[in-house]
């Protein structure tokens, strides 16, 4: 299956305080993201079966799929279109089994171990980060720059030509431009969506940046 991932919105839990995150997911969805992820670290199976099965309902109408970070369990009980998993979770092809061949399976790539193994597995994308500072997250490895994301992309164009790869981790609008030349082929966002002032002209603004860069690219 082609992923269009030239914009991921990432709706984080800790977005709550701003609106309800199923109501979040559809602005930023009807705004320009190709693909909502939906990520809570903390909350019980039960809170975030209701909070994705929502998001489903809330997305229907745009056609932007949902992908639910790390919860194979979340992903199945609600209707999402998938998972994205990191080295520590489900590995890609147990999870595969258990979805179904029409799934989206993402992979996080932080280092050549994890796109060596991108490279065997069967995922749908993968997503290379942090490539830079974030506040979003605590993260103990440290960025991996344009370079490293130049190195990563470069293999995974190698092993994987068809698989789209996405950029994640403290990018600005003046940031998308660098990093899609670097080879990546779309951003994952959180705070630089969700924290905007306007939400809504915030995603479509990265949007069309993404959409230029890549055409800048050919």
């Amino acid at each position: 299956m082609k992923i269009d991932y030239r914009l991921n919105a990432l709706v984080d839990a800790s977005l709550d305080d701003i609106a309800p995150l199923p109501e979040l997911a559809a602005v930023a969805a009807r705004h320009g993201a190709t693909i909502i992820q939906y990520r809570d670290k903390h909350a019980s199976t039960r809170h975030m079966i209701e909070q994705a099965r929502l998001m489903v309902d809330a997305l229907k109408a745009t056609g932007v799929p949902l992908v639910i970070n790390d919860r194979v369990d979340v992903a199945l009980a609600s209707g999402a279109d998938g998972v994205h998993l990191g080295a520590d979770d489900m590995d890609a092809e147990t999870a595969r089994r258990l979805l179904g061949p029409d799934a989206i399976i993402g992979l996080t790539v932080k280092n050549m171990g994890d796109a060596e193994r991108v490279a065997q597995a069967s995922a749908d994308y993968a997503c290379i980060g942090g490539v830079f500072e974030t506040v979003s997250k605590v993260n103990p490895n440290a960025p991996v720059g344009l370079e490293g994301l130049r190195d990563l992309r470069t293999y995974l164009r190698n092993a994987c030509p068809e698989m789209p790869v996405g950029a994640i981790a403290g990018i600005t609008l003046e940031k998308v431009g660098p990093v899609i030349d670097a080879g990546a082929d779309g951003v994952a966002l959180i705070s630089a969506l969700f924290r905007a002032v306007d939400i809504a002209e915030a995603t479509a603004d990265f949007r069309r940046q993404v959409d230029l860069a890549l055409e800048a690219r050919g």
